[in-house]
């Protein structure tokens, strides 16, 4: 299916094509919308739709600075206009900058749906031509590329002095000249072998490659992809680094047989020192435990921490409170256990026992997953014995719960004291707390963790194996869901409390990710 986003800021719009549209019936799938072009930058960034519908007129972020933004982060996106009548002139700038069509308000669902499909053929005959094998070849052997091959690999390697390096580059019409540089190298390859496969998603990127503002490509081998990155400063290299990595990696799992590894070297301020950063990425490429992954690894931040970060893969509550507790949540769960041993008094040690074996597996999932064995570490705490007596009467039962607690808290703490650990436990704690924010945006985790976006996206989805969109969202959900249970609140109401600018889409969303509308939810909840 084809993926389709949607921008306006009118929420009735938004719900007419969302709703008159029969998306999978015509083959294609429905990913996401926003109100406003800011929102929706952010968005499109992670979740890489294939067809962009956008109004023109916008607030904050119009629709053709929108697009113009997207044909340079995501040139494949096809962008489809919607354009009022008295706005035909920006409809005409629009094709200029790369627009795929517009369509004249008002309109109807067939004409949507018409637009849709050609976006669609167009996109089958780009994919076509820009993964033919045998004319990435005929390019590749070109005079004039492989000059600039031998130039460029040259100077990666530290082959040749400065001066023959500025007069070759002055020759050759190639600037480079910039403050700061870094080194990405992209190994691509087919999980199955299929040399085919392999060669097709090398020549798609090849294609897309020749685009990129302030970076030099070439392959080296038939399989590695070098990219040169150019930066007037660090953040906005380190940027754009990160946005043309998770690029490669987009463009490759096109096919899924393929996945790629991406490598970024160290930032270095200096021609000459050009051969340090790619040294530095090549170490990571050549480590071949990572065959068959998709990856994007800074060298960078590997010096920063030698540890493993966790992987956040368990849902259970106390699994993931226990994440990111601190010394006043170690109190609060202790609280929390006594008061409900207390709201049934004579069941003392039945619900005790219950409360410790359920944190002592919380507690072993979490080591685990740390890369540590409770077998091991605490062993203690798994034997019959251990429950039997803590669960004696209520002082020894909160003591033992508190060096439980206390155990798994600093053990996570010895193995999170690298950079990622920070971000991941930082950005999630806020998304916890904000997450009724309408205005809670990759942007602003991103600047609340102090990383750029394209960098923090790619750290989030690696380490939380979840885009930061779907994790959002499904905390979004999940608070949803609470609130349908537990209160009378309206839908629009919720919907508004959780986050969401329009309860039609709320509506939407938690249809799609539970199977049922709020309405039968409520239904299901109350039956139980």
């Amino acid at each position: 299916m084809y993926s389709v986003f949607l921008v306006d800021d009118e929420p009735i719009v938004l719900e007419g094509i969302r709703t008159k549209v029969d998306w999978e019936s015509f083959g294609f799938a429905f990913v996401g919308e926003a109100t406003d072009g800011e929102i929706a930058l952010s968005m499109i960034h992670e979740i890489k739709p294939d067809i962009l519908i956008t109004d023109i007129k916008m607030p904050f972020m119009d629709g053709l600075q929108l697009a113009a933004s997207i044909k340079k982060i995501q040139p494949w996106i096809k962008i489809i206009i919607l354009s009022g009548h008295d706005e035909f002139d920006y409809a005409k700038k629009a094709i200029s900058i790369g627009i795929d069509d517009y369509i004249l308000k008002p309109f109807t669902s067939e004409e949507i749906v018409m637009a849709l499909k050609k976006a669609a053929e167009h996109i089958d005959a780009e994919r076509k031509q820009l993964s033919d094998i045998s004319r990435m070849k005929e390019e590749l052997k070109s005079k004039e590329k492989l000059v600039q091959k031998d130039f460029l690999n040259n100077l990666v390697h530290g082959s040749a002095d400065m001066n023959s390096i500025m007069e070759k580059s002055q020759e050759l019409g190639i600037d480079l000249l910039s403050r700061y540089y870094k080194i990405i190298i992209s190994k691509v390859c087919s999980k199955t072998g299929n040399m085919q496969n392999q060669q097709e998603a090398c020549s798609l990127l090849n294609s897309y490659s020749t685009g990129w503002e302030q970076t030099l490509c070439y392959f080296h081998h038939t399989n590695w992809l070098v990219t040169i990155c150019k930066g007037s400063n660090q953040t906005e290299l380190e940027e754009n680094v990160f946005r043309i990595a998770e690029t490669i990696e987009h463009i490759v799992t096109q096919n899924k047989d393929c996945s790629v590894v991406t490598s970024i070297g160290k930032t270095v301020d200096h021609l000459s020192s050009i051969s340090e950063s790619y040294e530095d990425a090549k170490k990571v490429i050549e480590n071949s435990s990572l065959a068959n992954q998709n990856r994007i690894i800074s060298t960078e931040d590997m010096q920063i921490t030698n540890s493993e970060m966790l992987e956040l893969k368990e849902n259970a509550p106390m699994v993931e409170r226990l994440k990111y507790a601190g010394k006043n949540d170690v109190s609060a769960i202790i609280d929390e256990s006594m008061d409900l041993i207390k709201s049934n008094p004579g069941q003392f040690q039945f619900f005790a026992s219950y409360l410790l074996a359920d944190l002592i597996f919380a507690v072993s999932k979490l080591v685990e997953s740390l890369g540590g064995n409770v077998k091991e570490i605490k062993p203690e705490i798994l034997q019959r014995s251990f429950i039997d007596t803590a669960v004696q009467d209520e002082e020894h039962f909160k003591n033992e719960l508190e060096s439980v607690l206390n155990f798994v808290v600093e053990f996570r703490d010895s193995k999170m004291t690298g950079k990622y650990g920070d971000v991941i436990l930082k950005a999630k704690k806020y998304i916890d707390e904000n997450y009724a924010d309408q205005n809670t945006t990759l942007t602003t985790v991103a600047e609340e963790v102090c990383l750029s976006p394209n960098h923090f996206s790619t750290i989030f989805s690696q380490e939380c194996k979840i885009t930061f969109i779907e994790y959002l969202t499904n905390v979004r959900i999940e608070n949803a869901k609470r609130l349908i249970k537990k209160t009378d609140m309206k839908g629009y109401d919720i919907a508004y409390e959780c986050g969401f600018s329009d309860p039609h889409y709320f509506s939407y969303i938690f249809k799609k990710n539970t199977g049922l509308t709020p309405r039968e939810y409520k239904g299901s909840s109350d039956s139980e």
